[in-house]
């Protein structure tokens, strides 16, 4: 595609996120690598890949708006408190993250085509075996029915997919992951592109230069690396509601 640089697979570099198109919105460069060394640079630059082709290019993106929220501030509606309470849900941190990717990975492509392509897959469990990627698991009756992954750096969590087979089973998962980065301090939930599902859950949106100007403040010293399952639930905090 013209109008973007290529870049090579090394070394790790990117363009200036200001430099990034109009149309299509956001997209930055294409090249690089999906090694966890590039992915940690992207996204702690606020730059995330995105392409539909493993035989193609590498697409890096940076959007003018971002869909963003705030630990503890996910907008609960009277039927997901229900739900809640009373839907007879488990909730589980890093206990199988190869089949979320699997299922977010299945619901995209036989809805409206995926982006999570087997590179991409990889790519992310790699990230997952360092200790930098993460996921949700919600469970009923022992059969997995909902969750989501993404990134955690510093105090910042980078959402990248989330899939549901029983009803609110991915809201689930995001109220929980809201209650963790919530009890953990952490200042903000990146969901990249706004959607009407995403407005739904309260997520908002931030201009890219908002955006940016709290990632540079976001110190990649007190990312909670590892895995997630054999920490301590959070106990009630003073979240907002």
């Amino acid at each position: 595609m013209s109008g973007i640089p290529l870049l090579p697979s090394d070394p790790i570099s990117f363009p200036e996120p200001c430099y990034a198109l109009d149309d299509p919105d956001g997209l930055l460069a294409a090249g690089g690598a999906l090694t966890p060394d590039w992915l940690v640079e992207a996204y702690g630059l606020g730059i995330f890949p995105w392409f539909e082709n493993d035989d193609g290019p590498i697409y890096w993106w940076c959007p003018a708006v971002r869909g963003v929220t705030v630990p503890g501030q996910m907008r609960i509606t009277r039927s997901l408190a229900k739900r809640l309470r009373n839907g007879g849900f488990t909730v589980t941190f890093d206990r199988c993250f190869d089949d979320v990717i699997e299922a977010c990975a299945k619901l995209r492509a036989t809805s409206v085509g995926t982006w999570i392509t087997p590179r991409m897959r990889q790519a992310y469990r790699e990230l997952h075996a360092t200790g930098v990627a993460h996921s949700v698991e919600v469970w009923s009756e022992n059969m997995l029915v909902g969750g989501l992954y993404g990134l955690s750096l510093g105090q910042m969590f980078f959402g990248e997919s989330m899939f549901s087979e029983r009803p609110d089973a991915s809201k689930v998962a995001f109220y929980h992951l809201h209650q963790r980065l919530c009890a953990w301090d952490f200042s903000l939930i990146d969901c990249q592109m706004m959607n009407p599902h995403l407005k739904t859950l309260g997520v908002k949106p931030m201009p890219r230069e908002a955006f940016l100007s709290l990632l540079a403040k976001n110190d990649l010293s007190l990312s909670r690396l590892g895995p997630w399952d054999n920490l301590e639930a959070p106990q009630k905090t003073e979240c907002p509601s």
